[in-house]
C-alpha cells in the first residue's frame, strides 16, 4: 500500500533533520566545552590533592563534617590550591629573600648535567611567554611554506638570538606554524620581507588552523571585504 502523503513525510524527515544538526550545534559546543574544563580541573585536582596531608584532603573534611557516610569528592580544590599556592611563590619571588633563594636554586640545578637543560629550557619558555619582555606570538601573518607558492597561518614569535642570529642576519624573524588540529607545528626562520601581517587575533588564528579551515573569522568591520 502506497503512501497517501509522501510529500509530508519528506517534509516531517527534513524538519526533524534539519532539527537535529541545528541541535548539534547548539549542543556539541557547551557540551565540549564543560566536558574539557570538567576533564582539565579533575586532572588538576588528581595532581595536586594527592600532596595535600590525608586529614586536608576535601573527602576527609566531608567526612569530618557530615560524618563517615559523606566522603563524596569535590571538584576544583585542587585548582583553588594550585592558585593560591602559585600566588603565593610568585609573590615570595618578587622580594629579596625569595630573588636570594631561586639564584641559588639556578646555581643548583646548574651543576646538574641532565637537570640543568631541561629545567633552562622551561624556565626560558615560560618567561619569555608568561612575562612578555618582549612581543612573542601577538602577530599573526602569512608566510610560504613549505615551498613556494604554497600559504600557511603563522604566528610571529621573535627575532633569532645568538649563533642563529649571527648565521642569519638580522633580518630573519622566528615563525611558529602550526599543524590542524593545532596539537604540534613547525619553527621555521624567514626573511622579514616574506612574511605578510595580518589582523587576525593569534585566538582567531588558532581557530582557523584548529578546524582545517571551516571555522573562518568574522571579517573585521573597520576592514573592507575582498
Amino acid at each position: 500500500m502506497t503512501d497517501p502523503n509522501p510529500l509530508r513525510r519528506k517534509s516531517l524527515t527534513a524538519s526533524f533533520r534539519s532539527s537535529f544538526l541545528t541541535g548539534l550545534v547548539v549542543v556539541l559546543p557547551i557540551g565540549l566545552t564543560i566536558y574539557l574544563i570538567w576533564s582539565a580541573v579533575g586532572w588538576l585536582d588528581g595532581w595536586i590533592l594527592p600532596l595535600l596531608p590525608e586529614a586536608y584532603r576535601p573527602e576527609e573534611l566531608m567526612r569530618d563534617l557530615f560524618g563517615p557516610n559523606h566522603g563524596f569528592p569535590i571538584r576544583g580544590v585542587g585548582v583553588v590550591v594550585f592558585l593560591v599556592f602559585t600566588t603565593v611563590m610568585g609573590w615570595i619571588a618578587r622580594g629579596l629573600i625569595g630573588r636570594s633563594i631561586l639564584s641559588r636554586l639556578d646555581g643548583l640545578v646548574d651543576r646538574m648535567p641532565v637537570v640543568r637543560s631541561l629545567y633552562g629550557a622551561l624556565k626560558q619558555v615560560a618567561e619569555t611567554v608568561f612575562n612578555k619582555t618582549e612581543s612573542s606570538f601577538d602577530v599573526t601573518c602569512l608566510v610560504e611554506f613549505p615551498r613556494p607558492g604554497m600559504w600557511v597561518v603563522g604566528l610571529i614569535s621573535t627575532r633569532p638570538k645568538g649563533e642563529i642570529a649571527g648565521k642569519l642576519g638580522p633580518d630573519v624573524i622566528a615563525v611558529f606554524v602550526g599543524l590542524t588540529p593545532m596539537m604540534s607545528g613547525f619553527l621555521i626562520y624567514v626573511p622579514r620581507a616574506s612574511v605578510i601581517e595580518l589582523a587576525l587575533s593569534p585566538e582567531e588564528a588558532a581557530k582557523l588552523i584548529a578546524s582545517g579551515g571551516l571555522v573562518y573569522p568574522q571579517p573585521k568591520a573597520d576592514l573592507p571585504e575582498a
